[in-house]
């Protein structure tokens, strides 16, 4: 059982002239032994790739099954050229990784050597490994005197910038308030306009008109003083004689 992603078509790997899947299968034993031995090699990438696979299968083999099985032992001296290694698997290896939740190897890549062979390289190793990491930690200069003063300076910034938009919000409310009062007044006193033109309108053709008593109002008959009359288009009087 692998812990990492690994690629499942078959890939070409130069070996000697004429040496076939033997060669091939030799070069991943030498690669397989110097990483138990150094716990650190550098061949090529694709040599290293597939090897780590290999490596990766007899260290979990050899922490779930033990030294007690004959499988895995057998497994440990076909794949261990050097046989005092068998030793360190069991002894050495299978303790430090008896906890471990994720893969027992890291592979890196190398940037390609000119003038050289032109093979991209990478560099397997076991983690725990008592040589210097490959990869550089990343220093935490957060408590550094300078980015502290630094840290102080931009929060300050940011605290005064806030308090003067805060100040700006403050000064411009009464200015709305007496906008709001302003635009509120207006509105009445357009909203007034209108009925009082109207009462005056009104009041006009009122006093321009004639009143007519209850009493002398009738729809087509005769005034009081005997005189007919009728309300048509032009609203003119008719005498009897006339008719």
């Amino acid at each position: 059982m692998l812990r990492f992603r690994h690629r499942m078509r078959p890939r070409k790997i130069p070996t000697t002239i004429h040496a076939g899947q033997e060669g091939r299968l030799k070069r991943m034993r030498q690669i397989v032994t110097g990483l138990i031995r150094y716990e650190r090699v550098e061949p090529t990438f694709a040599q290293a790739d597939e090897a780590r696979q290999y490596a990766e299968r007899l260290l979990y083999l050899a922490i779930k099954n033990g030294d007690k099985h004959k499988e895995t032992m057998d497994m440990a001296d076909f794949w261990l050229l050097e046989k005092d290694l068998i030793h360190k698997l069991f002894k050495v290896l299978v303790p430090r990784y008896q906890n471990h939740t994720s893969c027992f190897t890291d592979l890196h890549k190398l940037a390609v050597e000119y003038p050289g062979s032109g093979f991209p390289r990478a560099v397997l190793e076991l983690r725990g490994n008592p040589w210097p990491p490959v990869v550089p930690k990343q220093r935490d200069t957060r408590y550094l005197l300078s980015n502290i003063l630094l840290a102080g300076a931009r929060k300050d910034y940011h605290n005064s910038k806030q308090k003067a938009r805060e100040q700006q919000l403050l000064q411009q409310k009464p200015q709305q308030q007496q906008k709001q009062a302003l635009s509120s007044g207006s509105e009445s006193v357009k909203s007034s306009r209108p009925h009082q033109s109207f009462s005056a309108s009104s009041s006009s053709v009122d006093s321009g008109i004639p009143e007519i008593e209850e009493d002398d109002r009738s729809e087509n008959g005769t005034l009081v003083d005997g005189t007919s009359f009728s309300r048509g288009s032009n609203s003119t009087l008719h005498n009897n004689s006339e008719r």
